[in-house]
């Protein structure tokens, strides 16, 4: 299976790795079937702004790749900006993933979604286009 250099980058250095003590909203999923989970912090101001985001994976490679890119992708952005990380920016912004690691960059995109989702709901807001999530693990697991 062929990684692009900036999977293996961030796989090699992940960026963000840790959580966020109060995070403003955090987003857990899962797929069963590889059986990656992850986790994503994010700190948002009273502005709506993602200050920091950082998570925490157990999981492939490509997992850790994904997640690292995608909470590279939406510090600094809007809550509503942050909604536009989509699996295919991520994959786009590590140039690429083997078809049958498409799955992890799913995941990442659920996380962050997931995440936004927490921070809505403890601060009555709500995000246009932003669904409940239906992976969420803490939910699978009661």
């Amino acid at each position: 299976m062929e990684y692009s250099a900036k999977v293996m980058d961030h796989f090699m250095n992940p960026r963000n790795m840790g959580q966020i003590e109060d995070a403003d909203g955090v987003g857990t999923v899962g797929n069963a079937k590889c059986g990656d989970i992850m986790k994503i912090y994010l700190d948002i101001d009273e502005n709506g702004i993602v200050q920091d985001a950082k998570f925490k994976t157990f999981g492939c490679g490509a997992a850790v790749a994904t997640s690292s890119m995608a909470t590279e992708l939406v510090k600094g952005k809007s809550v509503d900006e942050a909604m536009d990380v989509t699996n295919k920016a991520v994959m786009e912004a590590l140039d690429g993933l083997p078809p049958v690691k498409v799955h992890c960059s799913c995941l990442a995109e659920e996380a962050i979604h997931a995440a936004l989702w927490d921070y809505c709901e403890k601060n009555g807001r709500k995000i246009e286009g932003l669904k409940k999530p239906v992976n969420d693990i803490d939910e699978l697991h009661g």
